[in-house]
């Protein structure tokens, strides 16, 4: 969910020079998002988050939609498109999303609002520092990884296997994930199993194959 600290990001991240009104009279901002163009969750969330802090689309507020809905061969088009229409930031969220804005642009302000481990992918120097043009938050810290494993044993001491959903589209960490949770599986008596989903159908089957 794209929240309050976030959009404070969006408005601060970008210097008064860059973050300058267009010709139009509106400010300018560009989003990259992996949903679907009817998923309105993130979309609702951001432009009611911006309402509050007085930035309304359409009035002084332009802003450049695009969706992926999941399709890798999306990310490097639509961000050379958002990127060409120089923006003064882009919000965004995912790896690939994120991965395909820098090859695009080195100097536009980037805020993600999730990224696995974005030290370890190399696009922030460090969590406390991010430096360069992108910042945001991450939803999957290496370290944290097992203590996951760790709460659902004590939430659910029962739980003996564990299925782990993931898109190989849009999941690039999954080998690291799965190796951590092997490492720390044994010691709480759980088995896991890497269970990659790339439609509906595959999540039923993956939820019924955990089921049984």
């Amino acid at each position: 969910m794209i929240n309050r600290r976030l959009l404070l990001m969006v408005i601060a991240f970008a210097s008064p020079a860059a973050f300058s009104q267009s010709r139009d009279g509106k400010r300018r901002l560009d989003v990259l998002l992996v949903e679907r163009p009817d998923d309105q969750i993130r979309t609702t969330a951001l432009l009611e988050g911006l309402t509050a802090f007085g930035w309304r689309e359409g009035h002084n507020l332009h802003i450049d939609w695009r969706f992926t809905g999941g399709d890798p061969a999306l990310y490097d088009r639509y961000a050379a498109e958002l990127a060409a229409l120089a923006p003064e930031v882009i919000v965004t969220g995912g790896t690939p999303a994120v991965a395909a804005l820098r090859r695009q642009t080195t100097t536009i302000p980037i805020v993600f609002s999730t990224l696995a481990d974005p030290v370890g992918q190399g696009f922030v120097e460090s969590l406390a520092r991010p430096g360069g043009h992108m910042t945001g938050f991450t939803d999957i810290y290496p370290p944290m990884t097992g203590k996951r494993l760790e709460m659902l044993k004590q939430v659910a001491p029962p739980v003996e296997r564990v299925e782990v959903l993931y898109n190989p589209a849009t999941a690039p960490l999954v080998g690291a994930t799965m190796q951590t949770l092997e490492q720390i599986a044994p010691s709480l008596d759980v088995t896991v199993r890497a269970a990659p989903i790339r439609d509906d159908a595959e999540i039923d089957a993956g939820y019924n194959c955990a089921r049984a």
